[in-house]
């Protein structure tokens, strides 16, 4: 049975920002992906709620970067297991590993794709409804076509194009969840 995705609440950027929060239920292991600034604790943690999930239950956290817009309400979910590009770590443990193909869950991976910082990371879920991509190589649904903060532009190009030939939805860092076509930005 392949994992079950839902959006917590869908980011924005402008004047404020917010992050695309997004969790995942995959057997015993709940993920949650960039729990990062909200406007309202509410948004994030009261979806949770009416699935029946506690912040203590959810077992893991994923970032897609260590930008503050993306982690700031990481410590909500005092029982995880927490994941970026390079390690996992929980209460004082610190278990180095590299990103790329790490299976946080059965249907729940990880791959690196750099651009907007050196050490972005996508999360790949497999749903029922095909592969999911919560990932920053898009703010939303219209790109930007460059972004102007990323560090390493080939690489953002690059990563988007790995992407879309793998998912079926994108989830961007800070906008609705799209279905890739002909307009999307490569």
């Amino acid at each position: 049975m392949a994992a079950s995705f839902r959006v917590l609440t869908a980011g924005y950027i402008g004047e404020r920002v917010a992050s695309t929060v997004s969790v995942v239920v995959d057997g015993d292991q709940i993920v949650i992906i960039d729990p990062g600034m909200v406007a309202d604790p509410s948004l994030m943690l009261d979806p949770l709620d009416e699935l029946g999930i506690a912040p203590e239950d959810v077992t893991d956290v994923v970032f897609s970067h260590h930008h503050p817009d993306h982690t700031l309400n990481a410590a909500w979910f005092p029982n995880a297991r927490y994941h970026d590009h390079w390690a996992i770590y929980r209460r004082d443990h610190w278990d180095s590993r590299p990103a790329e193909g790490f299976e946080v869950s059965a249907h729940v991976k990880l791959i690196e794709t750099p651009g907007h910082t050196p050490q972005d990371i996508t999360t790949l879920i497999e749903t029922e409804d095909g592969v999911v991509a919560c990932t920053h190589l898009w703010w939303n649904n219209s790109g930007p076509a460059e972004d102007p903060y990323a560090t390493d532009a080939e690489a953002l190009h690059a990563g988007r194009v790995r992407i879309l030939e793998l998912a079926a939805l994108i989830v961007p860092g800070h906008g609705e969840w799209f279905r890739p076509d002909q307009d999307t930005p490569r």
